[in-house]
């Protein structure tokens, strides 16, 4: 890597990395504790279990497949696998210890700052699958050896744990790739369950009054025991006025409605934005080789169609009835806005729906899922690309909020009507530049989709993306107008 590039990034990193030697706290004294065990434990388990997914992610996939068509929304799998290799190194050898990469001269192309998105697909300039291989094995046994090997302390927990779950976030991206070209699900997808719980409408009720929003973040370096990125912290307490909430997320039934009853066509349920948008939607070819955009005018959501009298919607590289009961999935901000000016209803701001699926308020006990604190597993929530978003919208009873409102987490990433806004108190973490990019033109979205590791979710993560965003698994619930319900939706 270029050396004043190099420094330039290491000494981002520092500004936000208190790790002077007299801020430094470690967990335990001289030896190891159970608790610093028990830390590297859970820590080894999060660092196999993303190193297993990504290999399984890529292995399944033939050469060909491996060769994905251009799109500007993913990237190749193998260059997310290298990325990812990077990001350990700069993240722990690097800022840690001092020690040079493991090939300097391939730094450049790793690093998502210094390669154009178009250039990654460039076989001149990549190994193929074999090397890259070889190098996401040597980086991950270098930290699994470091974790089990170096004592822990707060910053050096705060650094693995942040590393390991910026993985889980391209392993959710490698999984939106193959729904974006059309390559097979994923290993461990199984579809649809048959039905587990009783139907489920109408709104949930939320009362006024003061909630707290976000994770604590007490230590200079916010190496709590709660893990958070920066975009969620600090906690503050807001004054919530009263609204009614949909117990579920909209569903294809419900939005299917929208689309027969012409909603694409409607200039005026459309706002200036969604009119834009409309105008100047693109798709991009899906033949190999090709990188060709497309002018599309949306009639519906991306991946559904009307064949021989019936709708269908791809789920990964195939065409399926249209799954009436799960809820509508890759639709954009825009087509929210727009379903929700026809059906009399509105998108929920995100510390509305913070307090519909956690209800923090002061003095009560803190909760980081609807459910409580349990770790998320497969009876609460639609994660780990399991059932990818196929089970109905009043499943998963067992992650029913105190509100009553049902998969706030998993399923989908729920667009909110807020800006992505630093919250008042904000700093930037280790990694600089978590949520900073975002702020101002991203909308928030929150809750994980059906694609999102189980590991990284909580009820305060904030996900910020552009409103034209339809490649990723976003949908919505909806509010009422007003501050009373009538129950149905």
């Amino acid at each position: 890597m270029n050396g004043d590039r190099r420094k330039h990034r290491e000494r981002s990193l520092c500004q936000s990395l208190c790790y002077a030697e007299g801020e430094k706290r470690g967990i335990n004294g001289a030896d190891m504790t159970q608790s610093e065990q028990a830390q590297k434990t859970e820590l080894l388990a999060e660092l196999e279990a993303t190193r297993h997914r990504t290999f399984e992610l890529v292995s399944s996939l033939s050469e060909e497949q491996l060769e994905v068509p251009y799109h500007p929304g993913v990237n190749p799998p193998l260059w997310e696998m290298g990325h990812a290799s990077f990001f350990y190194e700069v993240f722990v050898f690097n800022l840690l210890d001092g020690t040079p990469s493991y090939d300097p001269s391939m730094d450049d192309l790793w690093d998502s700052f210094h390669i154009d998105h178009g250039d990654r697909w460039s076989r001149k300039l990549f190994p193929g699958r074999e090397k890259t291989l070889q190098y996401f094995n040597i980086i991950y046994d270098r930290v699994a050896s470091r974790i089990a090997q170096q004592p822990l302390t707060d910053e050096t927990l705060y650094l693995y744990r942040y590393a390991i779950y910026h993985q889980n976030m391209h392993i959710e991206s490698m999984t939106w790739c193959r729904q974006t070209v059309a390559l097979p699900a994923p290993p461990g997808f199984v579809g649809a369950l048959p039905e587990r719980a009783e139907p489920l409408s109408g709104d949930a009720l939320i009362p006024g009054g003061r909630y707290q929003i976000g994770m604590p973040g007490e230590s200079a370096c916010y190496a709590t025991t709660d893990f958070a990125f920066d975009g969620e912290k600090p906690r503050f307490e807001t004054t919530v006025e009263p609204f009614a909430i949909s117990r579920t997320l909209v569903s294809n039934r419900e939005f299917l409605a929208f689309v027969e009853d012409d909603g694409y066509r409607r200039p005026e349920l459309w706002s200036f934005g969604g009119r834009k948008w409309l105008s100047t939607e693109t798709d991009i070819s899906l033949v190999h080789g090709s990188a060709q955009p497309m002018l599309r005018e949306p009639r519906h959501p991306l991946y559904w169609r009307r064949h021989e009298g019936e709708w269908q919607e791809r789920v990964f590289d195939r065409w399926q009835a249209l799954n009436l009961d799960a809820p509508v999935v890759h639709v954009s901000y825009w087509e929210a806005e727009a379903y929700c000016q026809w059906a009399g209803r509105r998108l929920p701001t995100e510390v509305e729906w913070e307090a519909a699926a956690l209800g923090n308020r002061s003095g009560e006990e803190f909760r980081r899922f609807p459910w409580g604190n349990e770790r998320p597993t497969p009876d609460h929530a639609d994660l780990d690309a399991t059932h990818m978003a196929q089970q109905p919208v009043w499943d998963y009873p067992a992650g029913e909020s105190r509100s009553g409102c049902r998969q706030m987490i998993g399923s989908v990433w729920e667009w909110t009507s807020s800006q992505f806004l630093p919250y008042d108190g904000f700093r930037v973490d280790m990694y600089p530049f978590m949520s900073t990019l975002q702020f101002g033109d991203h909308k928030v979205t929150r809750g994980g989709g059906c694609a999102t590791s189980s590991c990284l979710i909580r009820g305060t993560y904030r996900q910020a993306y552009l409103p034209l965003r339809n490649d990723v698994y976003t949908g919505f619930r909806t509010c009422a107008l007003s501050d009373s319900a009538s129950g149905t939706r």
